[in-house]
C-alpha cells in the first residue's frame, strides 16, 4: 500500500505541515477517516467535524490552522485543490502499457507508436495517426484519418468518426461518438434531404469527455472543443459548436448547433441552448436553465424555479395562469389613477 508522510506531501506539493510527520495512506472525507487518512476542510462552515474526525491529519487554510492546534495539518491557500493533488499522489495517472492485443484490427496505413496500449477487439482505422503513449481500450473504434496527440485515453466502446483530431492527453470516456453526423436537414417540400456532414470534430489538448457523450461532427467546419475543457456525462454538442477553454458542461445538457460557448464557462446540469448563440466568457449557467438567446455580459443566470412542495406549486400555478389577466387590470388601475390624480390637480 502506497504512503506517504506528511513531509513528503509538502515536499512534492507546497504548503506547510504542523504537528507529528505521521505516513497517510490516502485521502477520506472527514465523517469516514481513519487515522491513516488525510482529510480536508475546504468549508469553514463545517469546523465541527473535525473535532468529531479520527483523521490523523487534515488539510486546512490559514484562517482556521490556529483553532486545531491538537491535529496534525498542512496549510495551504486553496484546501479543495490541494485535497484533490493529494488524492492524485496516490491514485496517478495509468501510463501505456504498451503492446497491440492479438485480436485488435489496424489498418496497414496507420501509424501507431510502438509505446501505445491498443486493446481487445479495437479498430484503428486507414491513415489515422495516434501519438506517443495512447491508451485505445477494449472495443474502441478510431475511423479513418484521425489525428490523436500523445496520451490520449479512448475508454471501452468509445468512437471516433472518421477526420476528427484529438489533442495531446485527451480523454473520451466509454459509449461516448466523437463526429457523428450532424443535424443538418433541408425540406424538399414533402421530405427532408440530409445536408451531407463534412466537417470532423477538433478536440484541444486536455479536454476529457464523459461517458456516452456526443458531439456532432460540423457540417463544412470543425465542432471545436477548447483547451482543458471538461465535459460530464450524457451531454450533446450540435454540429459547429464551438466551446471555449477551460469550461465545465454538467451531464445532460444540451447544446443545438452553431452555438458558441466562450472561455471559463460554466454551464449546470440538463441547461438546453437554442442554436445559433453566443455566451460570454466566464458565464455561469444555472442546471436545468433555456438559454434561448445571447449572453453578451458575464454573470450568473437562471430559469428554473426553486423546487417546492407539490402544494406550494399547485396554489402559485393557479396565479399563473391568470398572470395576463392580472397584468391588464394592474394596468387599468394605473390608468384610473393618474386620471383621477389629474382631476384632483384640476
Amino acid at each position: 500500500m502506497t504512503s506517504y508522510t506528511l513531509s513528503q506531501i509538502v515536499a512534492e506539493l507546497g504548503g506547510e505541515w504542523r504537528g507529528q510527520d505521521i505516513p497517510v495512506t490516502g485521502v477520506r472525507p472527514l465523517d469516514s477517516a481513519g487515522s491513516n487518512h488525510i482529510g480536508f476542510l475546504a468549508n469553514p462552515k463545517y469546523k465541527a467535524t473535525v473535532g468529531e474526525s479520527s483523521a490523523g491529519a487534515i488539510i486546512v487554510n490559514a484562517k482556521v490552522a490556529d483553532e486545531f492546534t491538537n491535529r496534525n495539518l498542512i496549510v495551504v491557500s486553496d484546501p479543495y485543490l490541494y485535497f484533490a493533488k493529494v488524492a492524485r499522489l496516490f491514485s496517478p495517472v495509468v501510463e501505456a502499457n504498451s503492446g497491440i492485443h492479438p485480436t485488435a484490427v489496424i489498418e496497414p496505413s496507420a501509424t501507431v507508436p510502438a509505446s501505445c496500449e491498443i486493446g481487445a477487439h479495437t479498430y484503428v482505422g486507414a491513415n489515422t495517426v495516434l501519438g506517443e503513449g495512447c491508451r485505445i481500450l477494449a472495443g474502441a473504434v478510431i475511423e479513418h484519418d484521425c489525428k490523436l496527440g500523445n496520451e490520449v485515453v479512448i475508454h471501452p466502446n468509445a468512437v471516433i468518426y472518421h477526420g476528427c483530431t484529438l489533442g495531446n492527453r485527451v480523454e473520451i470516456h466509454g459509449g461516448s461518438v466523437i463526429g457523428a453526423d450532424g443535424f443538418g436537414l433541408a425540406f424538399a417540400g414533402d421530405s427532408w434531404f440530409k445536408i451531407p456532414q463534412t466537417g470532423g470534430v477538433t478536440l484541444h489538448d486536455d479536454v476529457e469527455i464523459g461517458a456516452n457523450s456526443m458531439i456532432d461532427r460540423g457540417a463544412m467546419t470543425d465542432t471545436v472543443v477548447g483547451r482543458g475543457t471538461k465535459i460530464d456525462n450524457q451531454v450533446q454538442i450540435g454540429h459547429n459548436c464551438q466551446i471555449g477553454e477551460h469550461t465545465v458542461i454538467a451531464a445532460c445538457a444540451g447544446i443545438s448547433g452553431s452555438t458558441k460557448i466562450g472561455s471559463y464557462c460554466i454551464i449546470g446540469g440538463a441547461a438546453m441552448f437554442v442554436g445559433h448563440i453566443e455566451i460570454a466568457d466566464k458565464t455561469t449557467i444555472g442546471g436545468g436553465t433555456a438559454v434561448t438567446h445571447s449572453i453578451k455580459e458575464p454573470g450568473h443566470y437562471a430559469t428554473c424555479y426553486p423546487m417546492q412542495t407539490h402544494k406550494e406549486w399547485a396554489r402559485n400555478a393557479v396565479h399563473i395562469r391568470h398572470l395576463s389577466e392580472m397584468s391588464k387590470k394592474i394596468k387599468q388601475l394605473e390608468q384610473d389613477l393618474a386620471a383621477l390624480q389629474h382631476t384632483n390637480k384640476a
